[in-house]
């Protein structure tokens, strides 16, 4: 192993680490105060505690935890990627095992303060984990497994599948509990949509008077295509370039630094693209 990917390894670790800590931490001081549900599996192994709970059993939520992840983390294993679901399996373990040992201390009597803060903070845990590249495995999986087939983020959708799993807890333990867990996961959901960006695409409009330099960096790193088209200035009236390349909204920092370094003066438009038909190189999550 070289050091290059001995610290991708330490700073995956990592992510995995705080995600699990921080999901156990919104978990018992704002989700189990407020009696709400949390997301995905999850909430899933919640509400399966609860509803053997009634009938005499205790399965407990830490137990459901792994055994509903299991499953699916064997069928993500060829199509997602090994170290992505090993290390994703790692911090259901993790949160697992912090929600038995750990044991934090409510900070709001509000209901909604702890719906805020606890979709908030349940939300950063997912998005640490996505961006360690890692997650917390449940419908991060099949989100992901989905997104890497059609290129398109679908964390509405899991917020919907998460919506029908709160009516079966809102029929057997009251509607406006379900209510506020809905708001919970609506919380969650857009914070994972708004910090974790390696779905939405992006179009990078550059001029240059060097193409041939730029577009020489540009695939020296990366396997988007770019067009070029030739013209001159407006004002100027020098001969420049126009390049043309759509690319993941993550990789425009990186981007923009290898661009500047091969043109100091080039100019560089960032633009949203809402959707893309053709061949788009996605690189995998390992």
């Amino acid at each position: 192993m070289n050091g290059k990917t001995a610290k991708r390894y330490a700073v995956t670790t990592a992510a995995v680490v705080a995600s699990a800590f921080l999901q156990a931490f919104a978990m018992q001081t704002f989700l189990n105060p407020a009696q709400i549900l949390s997301s995905g599996f999850t909430g899933m192994a919640v509400l399966i505690e609860k509803i053997t709970s009634i009938y005499g059993i205790h399965f407990s939520t830490s137990l459901g935890m792994v055994a509903l992840n299991v499953p699916v983390a064997i069928f993500c294993f060829k199509h997602i990627g090994k170290k992505f679901v090993i290390f994703s399996m790692l911090q259901v373990f993790l949160a697992s095992l912090f929600l038995k040992v750990l044991h934090f201390q409510p900070l709001f009597d509000d209901v909604l303060l702890n719906i805020c803060f606890g979709g908030f903070i349940y939300g950063g845990a997912i998005v640490t984990a996505l961006k360690g590249n890692a997650s917390t495995a449940g419908t991060d999986f099949i989100a992901l497994y989905v997104s890497n087939r059609t290129g398109k983020a679908i964390w509405q959708y899991v917020f919907l599948f998460n919506s029908c799993m709160l009516c079966i807890f809102g029929y057997m333990f009251g509607w406006e509990y379900a209510g506020y867990s809905i708001m919970f996961q609506f919380i969650s959901t857009q914070t994972i949509d708004r910090f974790y960006h390696r779905y939405k695409r992006v179009t990078l409009q550059i001029t240059t008077h060097d193409p041939e330099t730029v577009v020489s960096e540009y695939i020296k790193y990366y396997r988007h295509g770019v067009s070029v088209m030739n013209g001159y200035g407006g004002y100027s009236k020098k001969e420049m370039s126009l390049l043309h390349t759509v690319v993941s909204s993550y990789e425009v920092q990186d981007i923009v630094h290898h661009l500047k370094h091969a043109d100091p003066k080039v100019i560089i438009n960032v633009l949203p693209t809402e959707t893309f038909f053709g061949g788009f190189y996605q690189k995998p999550i390992d």
